[in-house]
């Protein structure tokens, strides 16, 4: 094991890769109840989305761990699959199985883009002003998670939907705008208490702070009765196997692919929704791995050096990235929405994940959970939220390797940071980061400093953004 993950080289012993494991899945065990929540309002059965979120988990976070021999776990995105749910179906108009072989589609794409190192081009054109940006912005936006999980802000809607559009016009919800809740039931008060908890025992340096934490958490919450020791009615595995037969396969049957482009007319329509699902998910990938693991050395200086030199997949981020790319069409054959990278896996990074070991870990949980999910349930939100408020904590420390006083790095990298909390969205950060960039080296006379592949990055957002606003 030693000799494999190459603990000691990478600072790190079992018991912790083991602890970094059981924190990063606790972290985002969320998406096993979610996404089946979320996929079945399509109409696909409940219990082989289930499944189908568990297997894509541990084929892709497994991937990850033995090939890349990197901390990060892989399961399907939230937000892309409320864009399969809300968007491809409900308002487009296809049918789940169609919006499935879209996916694998769009798992292709991103395998083709990473085999051809466009990916690792993506990267590099980034200036280190806005990989800096970007990982101080994913630590707001990961802080920014775990506040809203304690159950400390309140909403009329869901982030991101603060303004409406009726008949063109945009209709401002002043009473959408996020706001502190009274503290005056247990939910808020057990929030606040384990961001305590947490905060105090990462100050005293605990060895395991973080995971320590989820467990004090989960345990005072039940006086409290926010832990629910009520498991309620278990999951029929045997039911949702059976289930499993109707999404298995179907994003390649006669509804599916066989059919998506069987008509003309919609051929546009097909190739912009693949467009929008592919760049949504690279970028979201892109920002998770640049975010992370810059601040952590998990890809460090000699890494990035590899990463330039390299023809093959020689470099963690190489394998990284592909790992990330044949996810989501794995996911799509069992029957779910784009599988990523999350960035939750920051939770493991913050309590001392560094290799591949501690996404096998995270990949074992997810295997327990198929058998145990309604034990596993009983850990409440505000248990598992400390943890992201912690690490996001930790990754506002990229903030100081930016020329703040520079306004010209500092508008780009503003808006890069600001924009994945108040977007709700690490993607649409890069996207404006980018978008200001440009217009600054514009502006300043500078055009010819911009990295090509930046440009076309800069271009393909503002295509999709356009797409989206008539979708």
């Amino acid at each position: 094991m030693e000799k494999f993950f190459k603990l000691k080289e990478n600072g790190t012993n079992v018991s912790t890769e083991f602890l970094a494991g059981l924190t990063t899945f606790f972290a985002m065990a969320y998406i096993i109840f979610v996404n089946p929540a979320m996929l079945s309002q399509t109409g696909m059965p409940q219990g082989a989305v289930f499944l189908a979120t568990i297997i894509a988990s541990i084929v892709g976070t497994l991937v990850m761990g033995l090939f890349a021999n990197v901390p990060y776990a892989q399961a399907p995105g939230m937000g892309l699959n409320a864009f399969f749910t809300f968007t491809v179906v409900f308002q487009l108009g296809f049918t789940w199985e169609q919006a499935l072989a879209m996916v694998f589609i769009c798992g292709v794409v991103n395998v083709l883009i990473t085999v051809t190192k466009v990916r690792k081009l993506i990267i590099k054109s980034i200036p280190e002003s806005l990989q800096n940006a970007i990982s101080g912005g994913i630590g707001i936006f990961i802080g920014y998670l775990g506040i809203k999980s304690a159950g400390l802000l309140s909403f009329t809607s869901d982030p991101g939907t603060y303004l409406a559009l009726d008949s063109g016009t945009v209709v401002a919800d002043s009473s959408a705008v996020p706001a502190l809740v009274a503290f005056n039931n247990p939910g808020v008060l057990l929030g606040l208490i384990g961001i305590t908890i947490t905060i105090i025992l990462l100050v005293l340096n605990v060895k395991g702070a973080i995971m320590i934490g989820i467990v004090l958490t989960t345990l005072i919450g039940i006086p409290m009765k926010v832990t629910d020791l009520n498991l309620g009615e278990s999951i029929s595995l045997a039911e949702s196997f059976s289930q499993l037969g109707e999404t298995f396969g179907a994003a390649f049957g006669s509804k599916g692919l066989l059919s998506l482009f069987s008509d003309p007319a919609k051929i546009p329509l097909v190739l912009m929704t693949i467009f929008a699902f592919s760049l949504s998910d690279t970028f979201d990938t892109i920002g998770t791995f640049i975010g992370t693991g810059r601040r952590s050395g998990i890809f460090d200086e000699a890494d990035e050096r590899a990463l330039e030199e390299s023809s093959g997949f020689e470099s963690k981020m190489d394998k990284a990235l592909f790992a990330d790319s044949i996810a989501t069409s794995i996911g799509a054959i069992f029957g779910t929405s784009n599988t990523t990278t999350y960035v939750e896996s920051a939770a493991g990074i913050g309590a001392g994940g560094r290799t591949g070991l501690t996404s096998v870990v995270t990949a074992l949980c997810f295997l327990v959970s198929m058998f145990l999910a309604p034990v596993i349930s009983i850990v409440p939100a505000q248990a598992t939220a400390p943890a992201l408020v912690a690490v996001g904590i930790m990754m506002l420390a990229s903030f100081k390797d930016i020329k703040w006083l520079d306004f010209d790095v500092a508008v780009p990298a503003f808006f890069a940071s600001i924009f994945m909390g108040l977007a709700y969205s690490i993607s649409n950060g890069i996207a404006f980061g980018f978008i200001y960039y440009i217009i600054v080296k514009l502006v300043k006379g500078e055009g010819k400093d911009i990295n090509p592949v930046l440009w076309v990055s800069t271009l393909l957002f503002v295509l999709n953004f356009v797409i989206m606003a008539f979708l």
